[in-house]
């Protein structure tokens, strides 16, 4: 189970004029933090996601889905707020909870000179996992994934189906708990797609071992289709948890998409006319 409490996190972003001589650098230098602008990228995000569920994490590009799943994933220090996995705190650059999870990334992040599976074994060695039991379950998720073609190729030249089934099997390698994944389907096919959908759903059952897992993605056919649990994002807030259908009752609609959208830009709707009479 994951608890994310009141997360918080800003950026300083600086305007990057160009440097042509020491000039331009020390203007650049002493014009600096005039030029800084704050960026709060998440700013009180909450939500808890269960064993055995798909929680999803909406939200349009920008909403800060992305950095919450940094700092769940122990890849980022937030601000304020913390995160629990399994009753432990995460803290950033620490191991000790990631034992417990599963991370895919949107960068994907192969070694494109090894095989898939020495990219797996590669990430099997770094969670302290034997030889033996890395071989077993490397055999396992080839065969959950459908990739033992691929486990001897190099992962260049792999397709964005075939890397994504990859870096799934680095990341399930050591049967985290809790697997979290950023926009895993961007850029993948209509089979590819629901391929990951079907092996989702089976991790998620008492067979595939009742994993607590989260994703992102701004995609409403996924959520529809996936989603136990839905965070709405916006902003860098949660602005609406629910099902799928309580959602759609709470924003009034009859279909997904409005209600989303109803519940994301609610501060920046214009009234209808009925409403402004």
């Amino acid at each position: 189970m994951i608890i994310v409490n009141e997360l918080y996190k800003k950026f300083i972003r600086h305007d990057k004029p160009g440097v042509k001589n020491w000039a331009d650098l020390r203007r650049l230098m002493t014009a600096r933090q005039k030029q800084a602008q704050v960026v709060q990228a998440v700013n009180g995000v909450s939500f808890t996601a269960q064993d055995g569920q798909i929680t999803g994490l909406l939200g349009a590009n920008g909403a800060g889905k992305t950095t919450t799943l940094r700092m769940v994933a122990a890849l980022l220090k937030p601000d304020a707020g913390n995160v629990i996995v399994d009753g432990d705190e995460v803290r950033a650059g620490e191991s000790s909870t990631q034992s417990h999870m599963g991370v895919l990334s949107d960068a994907r992040g192969l070694y494109p000179r090894l095989t898939a599976r020495e990219n797996i074994h590669y990430y099997a060695v770094l969670h302290g996992m034997s030889a033996e039991l890395t071989a077993q379950r490397t055999e396992q998720l080839a065969e959950w994934l459908d990739m033992r073609h691929l486990l001897d190729r190099r992962t260049d030249g792999f397709s964005q189906g075939e890397r994504m089934k990859t870096a799934l099997a680095r990341a399930l390698v050591h049967d985290p708990r809790n697997i979290i994944l950023d926009e895993p389907t961007n850029g993948l096919d209509v089979v590819a797609t629901r391929a990951l959908r079907e092996f989702l759903r089976w991790l998620r059952s008492p067979e595939g071992g009742s994993k607590c897992i989260v994703f992102s993605t701004h995609i409403m056919q996924e959520v529809e289709r996936l989603c136990d649990d839905v965070v709405i994002v916006a902003q860098g807030r949660h602005v609406a948890r629910g099902t799928v259908d309580a959602l759609m009752e709470q924003a009034k609609q009859t279909n997904f998409e409005d209600a989303f959208v109803s519940l994301a830009f609610l501060e920046q709707r214009t009234p209808s006319l009925e409403e402004r009479s």
